[in-house]
């Protein structure tokens, strides 16, 4: 007061009054009203991460502090407190013998590719639909139709198409669906000594063959044909896959059909028998004769 109404220096004041200098710069330290409610909302943050200001505040009322839900908002954010992202669940991942940007189709037989899609009857029930196909001849190999499909069918269908063509495949390429990466699936690789390549996940174009098989079917009959049953959904889609086999052109394999381009394919390769060489015929003598014969 004496410094602002008359002027005097901090010193002179000071003298004046008695006090010391240091006196006069002393801070004194402000109590937080708020420190045991703050130290309350950090533990409850550490404890239910998943909980948020207003829970905290309904949790603070029923243990009777009388604290207003905007204080508690407020002191919230003022501690950086917030409640986590969502994490996604850890998705199970098929493990590859190869990896699929490296594995490329050499032969019949070498990768057959599996991919389901889905659709819908009249009445609503959902019908989903098994892909095998050969990556080279780009012949399907099997479309089972049926409202579900696990891992048991999957490998049910492999079998009839082995025990059909009497060949293992070599290798095969999937997605990391739950189908293809269940136990069932593995030991049936395991024990027909066929390798695997799954896609990275969210990587259809790393599977491209079976997806444009699909594109195909969903563009030409899905798209198209409105399924009463499950059994008209199965003869249509037989129907269809004999037609893309024996009939339908691709451009892929110079506008034959993929049944032709594998029975070409076969033929070149299977070599032609050589005639069998024949001695010449020569007239024998009766000198050349035995001599039972001469005498």
């Amino acid at each position: 007061m004496l410094q602002s109404r008359l002027g005097l220096s901090q010193r002179r004041a000071c003298a004046i009054v008695g006090q010391h200098r240091s006196t006069q710069r002393h801070r004194p330290a402000v109590t937080d009203p708020d420190r045991e409610l703050r130290v309350r909302l950090r533990g409850f943050a550490r404890d239910h991460q998943r909980w948020g200001y207003r829970r905290a505040h309904a949790v603070l009322v029923r243990e009777g502090h009388p604290v207003n839900r905007k204080k508690v908002q407020r002191l919230w954010r003022e501690e950086g407190l917030r409640v986590p992202p969502k994490r996604h669940k850890r998705r199970r991942l098929g493990v590859s013998s190869v990896p699929a940007d490296r594995l490329r189709a050499e032969r019949p037989n070498h990768v057959w590719a599996l991919d389901y899609q889905f659709d819908v009857t009249a009445t609503g029930r959902i019908i989903k639909i098994l892909h095998v196909v050969d990556e080279y001849t780009r012949e399907s190999l099997a479309d089972v139709v049926d409202h579900s499909i696990d891992a048991d069918a999957t490998v049910n269908a492999l079998d009839k198409i082995v025990g059909r063509r009497h060949r293992h495949p070599e290798f095969i390429r999937c997605d990391n669906g739950p189908e293809l990466t269940a136990n069932a699936l593995r030991d049936w690789c395991r024990f027909t000594g066929t390798g695997t390549s799954y896609i990275d996940p969210g990587s259809p174009w790393q599977n491209p063959w079976v997806e444009s098989y699909g594109g195909r079917m969903r563009d030409e009959l899905l798209a198209i044909e409105q399924f009463d049953t499950l059994l008209e959904a199965q003869v249509l889609v037989a129907d269809w896959r004999d037609e893309y086999n024996h009939y339908r052109p691709h451009s892929a394999l110079g506008m034959l059909a993929p049944v032709d381009f594998a029975r070409q394919h076969r033929n070149a390769r299977t070599p032609n028998p050589s005639p069998t060489l024949q001695k010449p015929h020569t007239a024998i003598s009766k000198t050349d004769q035995p001599l039972t014969q001469l005498t």
